[in-house]
């Protein structure tokens, strides 16, 4: 089968790999439809991120089932499935705690890390992290599941109440996903992008939504809400920790979402503690945080706007479907990539707080695209995104 292979940073491509096969007998072998580029993909492509060299890349994934073992009870050929791949043991305390998200076990689990993921024709994994798509739920609602476990995993670790003002940096599927669910509970939220095509679509969606660009973020969202500062800080670009911390009032939360290991910024510890100010890192999701985001994902279908000029969606598309902008095969993922920023080392940037704050900040990646997925199935699709033999 193909599958998209890194090699390191910078370097990735398309190879022939032994086809998937059952090996244990709760094992499911699903047939690959699409995958969500997630922004880690493009931080593992740039170096900002470790995974290893040799492995298949991809993890927001969507497919049919095509072969089950005898042992699998829960899904059965044919099927619409989204992948879980939240790997965990089951068995070591902190699972047996129920914690799934901070298995011990994780090494060599990791979907699109450390084992091969799912930018293939096929993938094969245990039943249990192989979840049913809900009846009338499309292919690219489905595609949002798992970046949608993300998000309510960090929006619940930051205990989000009616009388909170948040503001979410960075306005990528991720922080459209944090606004619209922070949403649900907050009083106000705030979406901060630099990005002028990222910036329209949220402005299509929410209300507040401030232009960063060129600009330091925490002044521009203060100076935007009239000098109120938010009770709570999502900070969806892995890079804007210093603005974040300048951004929250006193006795606020700040919730650290995105993902750059090259990204650092000195932190005073009495900054937290004079102040009252929680740092929260959610982590994982655990596994019912997932069953969770496949329940909301079903709500969202009823959610529908009409088409925008910005051709965001389609008529009468739901929330999730509206934020998938792009689609390409397999074979053209630098294209997809391209879409998303490219891969040139200069793009360092991916919010609206690129460089500490005593530096110039660094110029912010052009994206073409919202979110942009990449299609292993390459027979044709029914009108709501599903291959029509599904």
């Amino acid at each position: 089968m193909r599958a998209l292979v890194y090699l390191g940073p910078g370097s990735a491509e398309l190879q022939d790999r032994p086809a998937a096969r059952l090996v244990n007998g709760d094992d499911v072998v699903v047939e690959v439809v699409g995958t969500g580029v997630c922004g880690t993909d493009r931080k593992i492509l740039l170096g900002k991120f470790p995974a290893r060299p040799g492995v298949v890349l991809g993890h927001e994934s969507v497919g049919v089932v095509r072969e089950t073992g005898p042992q699998v009870r829960s899904v059965a050929v044919g099927d619409r499935v989204v992948v879980n791949p939240t790997l965990y043991c089951g068995w070591c305390t902190p699972c047996s705690r129920g914690a799934t998200n901070h298995c011990r076990h994780k090494t060599g689990t990791e979907i699109g890390v450390d084992r091969d993921g799912t930018y293939a024709e096929a993938v094969t994994l245990p039943e249990r992290f192989v979840v049913r798509v809900p009846a009338g739920l499309s292919f690219r609602s489905a595609v949002l599941i798992e970046p949608l476990a993300c998000v309510l995993n960090n929006v619940e670790a930051a205990a989000v109440s009616f009388d909170d003002t948040v503001v979410v940096l960075g306005s990528g599927p991720i922080g459209m996903l944090t606004a619209m669910v922070a949403a649900r509970h907050a009083r106000r939220v705030t979406v901060a992008e630099p990005d002028v095509y990222r910036r329209e679509l949220a402005r299509e969606q929410f209300a507040h939504v401030v232009d960063v660009t060129g600009t330091d973020a925490a002044e521009a969202v203060v100076k935007a809400s009239g000098g109120e500062r938010p009770s709570v800080v999502f900070d969806t670009t892995g890079v804007g920790l210093d603005a974040a911390l300048r951004l929250i009032d006193d006795g606020g939360r700040i919730v650290v979402m995105g993902f750059d290991d090259t990204y650092a910024t000195p932190l005073r510890p009495l900054q937290l503690t004079n102040r009252g100010i929680r740092l929260i890192g959610a982590g994982d999701y655990r596994a019912d945080t997932f069953a969770v985001a496949v329940d909301l994902a079903a709500e969202f279908v009823g959610q529908s706007k009409p088409a925008t000029s910005t051709g965001v969606g389609q008529g009468g598309a739901s929330f999730l479907e509206r934020l998938v902008t792009h689609e390409f095969p397999l074979e053209r993922y630098g294209d997809a990539f391209t879409a998303l920023g490219g891969l040139a080392q200069g793009n360092a940037a991916d919010g609206p707080e690129a460089a500490d704050s005593d530096t110039a900040p660094a110029p912010s990646p052009r994206y073409d695209a919202l979110k942009v997925v990449i299609r292993s199935h390459p027979g044709p699709a029914g009108a709501d995104g599903w291959p029509v033999d599904a």
